[in-house]
């Protein structure tokens, strides 16, 4: 193993809340029913595929171009409240073990479907820490096509094989999986039947990457 290639929400750090904050004000808005288990379903879903999911409980059919719209009136609200975010966003046991990697000669990289990956690094700190990162701006298939994690090994210059994925979500196992990946799970990833790794923290890491 030569590289570590990290999903960014709910593995370096937690934008669920305002996901879900930006997702339900645009749903209050159109009248769509919107909930936390809704809103599950789209974790490392893209954007406009998250929103044809909320979409599901609408009653109205909407044109391309209204989506296009809604999305990016979602957008501009979530941009809005990660400006909230900075370096006390990143758990200590995050940024240790993030180090240890880089020291142990790991080469690392992100791999999310987020087009806001950049800006969120850049609150926390980690502008310029990754080697590579590859994310909604440079793939065209979200999770779990494996698009994202093949594109962060090439940024890299190593194969699928030398490489470990962390995920915590069911859909980017499956992408590590189909991609060739070895990959190592948190939270709900953990129950993949594909998962390499069952990791019961972030820093577990350092076991399996020794």
């Amino acid at each position: 193993m030569k590289a570590v290639i990290f999903d960014l929400d709910g593995v370096i750090c937690f934008t669920d809340k305002y996901h879900y904050i930006a997702w339900k004000k645009l749903a209050d808005k159109e009248g769509i029913y919107f909930d936390e288990t809704i809103n599950n379903r789209l974790r490392g879903v893209s954007r406009m595929d998250s929103l044809d999911i909320i979409l599901e409980k609408a009653t109205k059919k909407y044109s391309q171009a209204e989506k296009e719209d809604m999305a990016a009136e979602k957008n501009a609200t979530y941009v809005e409240l990660l400006k909230e975010m900075s370096p006390s966003d990143l758990s200590d046991e995050v940024r240790g073990t993030l180090n240890e990697l880089r020291n142990r000669g790991y080469k690392l990289a992100i791999g999310s479907s987020s087009k806001n990956t950049k800006m969120i690094l850049g609150q926390l700190g980690l502008g310029d820490f990754f080697d590579a990162i590859s994310d909604g701006t440079n793939i065209t298939k979200s999770k779990p096509d494996p698009e994202v994690f093949l594109k962060a090994a090439e940024f890299i210059g190593e194969s699928p094989a030398n490489c470990l994925v962390v995920e915590d979500a069911k859909a980017g196992i499956q992408a590590a999986y189909a991609g060739g990946f070895e990959s190592a799970g948190l939270g709900e990833a953990t129950e993949h039947p594909n998962v390499t790794y069952k990791l019961k923290s972030f820093k577990d890491l350092l076991e399996v990457c020794k």
